[in-house]
């Protein structure tokens, strides 16, 4: 009996200094500072009733330096607040995070991942993106195509601006319906007039896209809970159905009309590329094919990215102007020097108008769209400078924070466009590298170009003829904003006045 219990010590002590030992030799991990978590729920405590999550990021990085994780549920996130650490995942090692979690609510809105934003990273994936691009260079032709299709739009904006002068106006609505109709041009060769039926569903069904989708809401990090009543997801399903009835009569008509010799748009393109695989019997994609379904997804994002994100930018410019009139006068006053009166602002006077270039720089800074990038996912075990991050981690890009640094920009919530132009007075694109707008490597915003060609010429157009200030009777909200898939801007009413130099002449033209 003693010599067994003699064994059974020398194989305990034994497998005590054989794990010691194997300790010693692996390395252990670093993983970054986490907030408080318990079983089931994660941080959830430390969220709760903060709806303004980006300003609680930017918060706790005080406390907890500028990499630090949390849990979500049992989803391990990683929080980055600083653009070295951004850059390091954007583009050092932008493949490795190129991946995206898979959540409930974007699952729905984009047939599992059949889009592009939200999809993981794939040869697939890489495909679809490929062809976008490709149809944006079809509009292209050195950018002139899309000019007149924006510049066709600013003068149909003006002129509404024109009817409705002094008086109190949504200008929101008629900024989205521009927008939309130069998308829905690049996506389908057709526009929506003021007050069409199709156009107000398209208002409803996007505004409860944004109020409900990858917002990190419960069912998202409890997807157990879609077994149950859930307003906010019964509201997403709905809008969701809209949305894809409206596609459905789109793609039906092109792929009735569809003519293999030519593309007029960015559906024809898709339908182009689809024939062309199946005829192929392409082998690229690792047997996996280009469906109907891929084809719809990928033309609802480039509506959801497309007129959302960038009207959204002008709302917040807008905003700006009437709460720093100084600055609308000084860009209208750079109006009047380089493009005058006789003829229309184009896409070539950006070169001329740093100051209109310097205060769109400054919103975008100042109110990134996208206070928080949509999450990023490891596709592997990686680290973010000395830190581990392990497989499947959620890596969110905290915008608002980069933007906001004091390290980076001097006196960060000051509204300042003059810190994007240098001595000279010319535009500086980026005067810190923490400075980024529409994100950086694999997954850089598709609409980067069009966004910048819109937001150039759509003001141009406005503030060369429009005086824009504060209706008799109204005030302006603080400029918060409303967190989201996009920073959304307060509601607010504007007067648009015709000036001076405008009084007789064409507006829409």
């Amino acid at each position: 009996m003693m010599s067994l219990s003699v064994a059974l010590l020398l194989m305990l002590t034994f497998l005590f200094f054989w794990k010691l030992a194997k300790w010693k030799l692996v390395p252990r991990l670093n993983y970054p500072r986490s907030l408080p978590s318990l079983p089931i729920i994660g941080s959830l405590l430390q969220l709760a009733g903060q709806p303004q999550v980006h300003l609680l990021f930017h918060r706790l990085q005080q406390k907890y330096g500028n990499l630090y994780s949390l849990y979500m549920g049992s989803h391990y996130v990683v929080v980055v607040n600083n653009y070295l650490h951004a850059k390091e995942v954007l583009l050092k090692k932008g493949k490795i995070f190129a991946g995206r979690p898979r959540m409930v609510t974007t699952d729905l809105l984009t047939r599992n991942g059949k889009d592009i934003a939200f999809a993981t990273y794939s040869p697939l994936w890489k495909f679809q993106r490929k062809l976008v691009h490709s149809a944006l260079s079809m509009f292209g032709k050195g950018s002139l195509a899309l000019e007149k299709i924006i510049c066709q739009e600013a003068a149909s904006l003006c002129g509404i601006l024109n009817v409705t002068q002094e008086s109190s106006l949504d200008i929101a609505s008629e900024l989205t319906r521009a927008v939309t109709n130069v998308v829905c041009n690049l996506c389908f060769k057709s526009s929506y007039h003021r007050g069409d039926a199709e156009f107000e569903a398209m208002l409803q069904y996007s505004q409860g896209i944004v109020d409900t989708v990858a917002k990190e809401g419960l069912v998202d990090i409890f997807p157990w809970l879609q077994s149950f009543p859930n307003k906010d997801l019964a509201l997403l399903k709905q809008c969701v159905a809209m949305r894809d009835q409206l596609l459905y009569q789109q793609f039906a008509k092109h792929k009735e009309a569809f003519n293999g010799d030519s593309a007029n748009d960015l559906m024809d393109v898709l339908l182009k590329a689809k024939l062309n695989m199946e005829n192929n019997n392409s082998h690229l994609l690792q047997g996996q094919g280009l469906t109907e379904d891929h084809l719809l997804m990928t033309v609802a994002d480039i509506f959801g990215a497309g007129v959302e994100t960038t009207t959204t930018v002008l709302k917040w410019i807008v905003l700006y102007l009437l709460l720093y009139p100084e600055v609308q006068q000084k860009i209208q006053d750079e109006l009047d020097q380089k493009v005058g009166y006789n003829r229309n602002p184009q896409l070539s006077d950006r070169l001329h108008m740093t100051y209109l270039e310097a205060t769109i720089s400054e919103v975008l800074r100042i109110r990134p769209v996208s206070p928080l990038l949509i999450p990023h996912e490891a596709l592997e075990d990686t680290s973010i400078g000395e830190y581990d991050i392990p497989k499947g981690a959620r890596i969110v890009i905290n915008l608002w924070s980069i933007h906001h640094d004091e390290k980076e920009w001097d006196k960060p919530g000051e509204f300042n466009p003059g810190r994007f132009l240098d001595e000279s007075g010319n535009h500086i694109y980026s005067p810190s590298p923490s400075y980024l707008p529409f994100g950086a490597g694999v997954r850089v915003c598709m609409g980067e170009v069009l966004a910048k060609m819109e937001l150039f010429l759509f003001m141009a157009w406005i503030l060369q003829r429009f005086t824009l200030s504060i209706p008799e009777g109204h005030t302006l909200p603080e400029p918060e904003g409303k967190f989201g898939v996009v920073l959304q801007v307060p509601n607010f009413k504007v007067k648009a006045t015709l000036r001076k130099a405008w009084e007789g002449l064409e507006v829409d033209q």
